[in-house]
């Protein structure tokens, strides 16, 4: 079992481990259940929607990483979802920032708003949230934001009357534990850096609230938003190279940050994957993911290849049209950095 005080690698390791057992493998393998043998009255637990063996294990792992009850999603939008549709109803009031995750700004105007939820969308400053808490009953930060890669102040926002939920999809329970900061729940997709190899859609919810981690539990099995045993166990399988990989690819992080022109406005939050510049236009930036060797052009991040995307394709971010957000990989240093600038200097 890990132990709070523990390194990084130490942690993701043995992080929902459980104890040793003789003969057995040090991660069981998925459970693939729909029908339980359950004999007699009904309960909890009874068939496959419910609960599953492989999701517990690397619930365990989270909830240690967290540090709070965790629940694994099909998906990020699922933990979403589950966070914020079961406990907002008419007069309440939801603040989140004006560039959050745009499946965020979907269920706040398309679900919460004709549920009769205020709805407060401010900028992505600790400021602007403090100026809008009046009233608020819950509080949806992202830190750092996505893609402008703002912080906002945890701790100062805890402390306001509303109830705070923290993405922390970029940081990661390695660079952020918002639970120790006073937030009431950490919301993650857990497809990014956690899984890291960019074949698997997952998210997870982490709280020490006991009734809303009732509140997720339930909707998790009533909207049916569950995810594949096989699935979890490839996420929990992947989990111990998590500090490895998070390391590298914020050395090509920062490595890129220091070789990028200052014309190209780098920014870089100072930890994680996730880098932008902005070049002079959309064609610019276009024949640069077209000329670089090394990078994918794709809109995830966190994974070991080092991808990125003009950003401002989707129309759902206030971005310059060149904006590039850019994800490090893994690959060696020397040879981003060379492929980077030389897809920079052809154009």
């Amino acid at each position: 079992m890990s132990g709070a005080g523990q390194g990084d690698s130490t942690r993701v390791v043995h992080a929902g481990l459980g104890d040793p057992a003789h003969g057995a493998p040090f991660l069981a393998g998925p459970v693939f259940q729909a029908a339980n043998h359950w004999v007699g009255d009904a309960g909890p637990g009874g068939y496959g929607r419910t609960g599953n063996p492989t999701w517990s294990a690397y619930e365990d792992a989270l909830a240690s990483l967290e540090g709070g009850d965790a629940l694994v999603f099909a998906s990020g939008m699922a933990a979403v979802a589950a966070t914020l549709l079961p406990v907002l109803g008419p007069g309440d009031v939801l603040v989140a920032p004006h560039d959050a995750y745009p499946g965020v700004r979907v269920i706040a105007t398309e679900h919460l708003e004709r549920a009769g939820v205020e709805v407060r969308f401010v900028p992505s400053s600790t400021d602007a949230f403090v100026a809008a808490a009046d009233g608020a009953t819950v509080l949806w930060v992202e830190t750092p934001s996505n893609p402008g890669l703002t912080l906002v102040d945890i701790p100062r926002l805890a402390a306001l009357p509303p109830r705070l939920v923290v993405d922390g999809t970029l940081a990661t329970p390695l660079r952020q534990r918002a639970l120790d900061d006073g937030a009431d729940v950490v919301v993650s997709s857990a497809s990014k850096h956690l899984t890291g190899h960019s074949d698997l859609v997952l998210g997870y919810a982490a709280t020490r609230d006991t009734e809303w981690l009732g509140a997720m539990r339930s909707w998790r099995a009533i909207a049916g938003a569950i995810p594949g045993p096989f699935e979890v166990w490839l996420a929990h399988r992947s989990l111990p190279t998590l500090a490895v990989r998070l390391e590298r690819a914020e050395a090509n992080a920062r490595a890129l940050l220091e070789a990028l022109p200052a014309s190209l406005d780098p920014r870089y939050p100072g930890f994680g994957s996730v880098l932008t510049f902005t070049l002079e236009s959309a064609d610019a930036a276009q024949a640069f993911l077209a000329r670089s060797a090394l990078v994918a052009e794709a809109t995830s991040f966190g994974g070991v290849h080092s991808s990125a995307e003009r950003r401002e394709r989707w129309g759902t971010d206030d971005v310059p049209p060149g904006l590039i957000r850019f994800s490090a990989g893994i690959e060696d240093t020397t040879d981003l950095v060379e492929d980077v600038l030389g897809a920079l200097a052809a154009g």
